[in-house]
């Protein structure tokens, strides 16, 4: 039998927590490793991911100096060789850094201290990045977090122009919620858009699609701008972040979104023969369906289809899934066969009956059908 995948087992384990202990002891000499290390994994079975971060977190205080700025001077001698500034994309670093970040932002969350815990979170961020540590401090510090976030937009270290994006995502995952103006953040996107590294441009992007959940007009008319100034000079690097920042406007099927990715809102177009191939299917089974596209015109076409699901309290609620993007030449005919997988899901908890599958072309729904799932 195949074992699993453990995402928290993977990042967090005994050989990082002794690797990080190996670290500090370099730093620290009189640091009781093998005392840090047992205490963590004994706790490590009944913890999440976020709850490991701070349970080696909680260690450390109990093993560091008591005072805030004698143990921070034992955390950075501990960092090890910056990641490597020549890659471009999806260079995270080590998830066991993290709890060095999370100790600067429960420990060094004073005035008198934010000097020092800036610099550094500037200094960790280029191991593994400090987009949640970052926040409690913008949510505590407005204003002085905001320079600091201008000035990390500015460096010549790419993972610490990341974090001023990504630290001031409004729905960043698996971090803390910060009240903060979404619109001043648009300040420091302004330099951070034509990036020279996909890791930058796609923060950005999502801070945009964040924004979009709850501001659409605002994105439109940034995008709008960016693509006047014409600063990004890698045309397919400034479409993928158009494609991106747009992707949640796109599957609402807003018009302006659509537009400016080259969509048109009423594409000329039949659909024929729009149909589940089953009236009822149990739990695990795929749905098939399919359809035919006739056009009347040249068209270039975006075909989801959207999901509506039942739930327990008698709402419904909805998602859109992709099927493909295709250019097509007036009077073409093409059929398009799907299937639909339907399995227990950790992100989205399935009921049995009536469901309801809609296709959507350029945003606009075009045919639907119905169908039961039976448990």
């Amino acid at each position: 039998m195949v074992e699993k995948f453990s995402l928290k087992d993977a990042l967090f384990n005994q050989q990082k927590v002794e690797y990080l202990a190996v670290l500090i002891t370099g730093a620290y000499p009189t640091f009781k490793a093998d005392k840090f290390v047992s205490q963590i994994i004994k706790e490590f079975p009944n913890l999440e991911l976020k709850q490991r971060i701070t349970c080696i977190r909680e260690q450390l205080e109990r093993q560091l100096p008591g005072d805030f700025e004698g143990a921070l001077i034992i955390l950075l001698k501990t960092l090890p060789r910056e990641l490597d500034p020549d890659k471009t994309d999806d260079d995270f670093g080590d998830f066991i850094f993290a709890p060095l970040a999370d100790f600067v932002a429960k420990n060094g969350l004073e005035n008198r201290y934010l000097s020092l815990s800036f610099n550094a979170l500037a200094q960790m961020t280029k191991r593994f990045s400090c987009e949640d540590a970052i926040r409690y401090f913008i949510n505590k510090y407005p204003d002085e977090s905001f320079v600091f976030m201008k000035n990390m937009s500015k460096s010549n270290n790419y993972h610490q122009r990341r974090l001023a994006s990504e630290g001031l995502r409004p729905r960043l995952p698996w971090c803390i919620g910060i009240k903060f103006e979404h619109q001043k953040a648009i300040a420091i996107l302004d330099t951070l858009y034509f990036d020279k590294t996909r890791f930058v441009v796609r923060s950005v992007a999502n801070h945009l699609n964040d924004i979009a959940k709850f501001d659409a007009n605002l994105v439109i008319k940034t995008l709008e701008k960016w693509q006047k100034e014409d600063r990004q000079k890698n045309k397919k690097e400034f479409i993928f972040l158009m494609q991106h920042s747009l992707r949640t406007l796109v599957k609402q099927g807003n018009e302006n979104a659509l537009a400016m990715l080259g969509y048109q809102s009423n594409p000329k177009i039949s659909i024929e023969n729009f149909e589940c191939k089953e009236v009822q299917i149990t739990l695990g089974n795929y749905l098939n369906f399919s359809f035919t596209i006739k056009t009347k015109q040249d068209e270039k076409l975006m075909i989801d289809y959207k999901i509506i699901y039942p739930t327990h309290n008698q709402r419904k609620s909805e998602k859109v899934f992709k099927i493909k993007k295709i250019t097509l030449k007036e009077n073409a005919l093409i059929v398009i066969q799907k299937k639909h997988l339907f399995r227990v899901m950790s992100s989205r908890k399935l009921y049995p009956g009536e469901y309801k599958i809609q296709l959507q072309i350029n945003g606009k729904n075009f045919a639907e059908d119905k169908f039961r799932l039976i448990f």
